[in-house]
């Protein structure tokens, strides 16, 4: 898989689900991202190791956003599926995030603090973005940011260490730095 197309479809897939959703059309980037998604694990080696981790992405979205939500700091015009729980559409996007995990993301791999920092950085921008294009509102912005840099900059380390837990994008081998207890292996043997 090559990391600039991988960056760029995730940027359209990002793009047209943000934009539907801004526009009252939310399923429109369900479409796109599955899509997207179904591309990815087709060109995966192991589409259903790399499938657990799209889940796994997906189920930390869903208790993230859905927590999010219910502080009342943000609200979505639309796209809720169900009462209490964040819109299908940004949930769909975990998913899409996910697809970059362990391919124009893999950098991040085995750099927890450097992980940290990109998901607390990232992810409140990511959030603003949406806002300003019309896909959500802050409504307490403040409380909000604070809490997805903190949410974001928690969950990286985690989705990385998922990512090269459940690569399926490469052949059966787990990197060097992979253990089963998700430690770096001993540099003494």
């Amino acid at each position: 898989m090559n990391v600039l197309p991988n960056a760029i479809t995730f940027q359209a897939g990002w793009f047209a689900t943000v934009l539907g959703a801004a526009n009252g059309l939310p399923w429109l980037g369900l479409i796109v991202a599955l899509a997207i998604v179904a591309m990815h694990l087709r060109s995966s080696r192991r589409p259903a190791v790399e499938a657990r981790l799209l889940l796994a992405a997906l189920a930390l979205g869903l208790v993230f956003d859905s927590l999010l939500l219910s502080t009342g700091w943000i609200a979505y015009p639309n796209g809720l599926w169900a009462p209490g729980l964040a819109p299908y559409w940004i949930i769909t996007l975990w998913a899409l995030f996910a697809t970059t995990l362990n391919v124009s993301l893999r950098w991040l791999r085995g750099r927890d603090a450097l992980a940290v920092l990109f998901g607390a950085v990232g992810g409140p921008l990511s959030y603003l973005a949406g806002a300003r294009l019309g896909a959500m509102t802050f409504v307490d912005t403040v409380p909000a940011v604070v809490a997805l840099a903190i949410g974001w900059g928690a969950l990286m380390p985690v989705l990385t260490r998922l990512a090269a837990r459940f690569d399926g994008t490469r052949s059966g081998e787990r990197p060097a730095y992979i253990s089963d207890g998700w430690q770096k292996a001993d540099s003494h043997g």
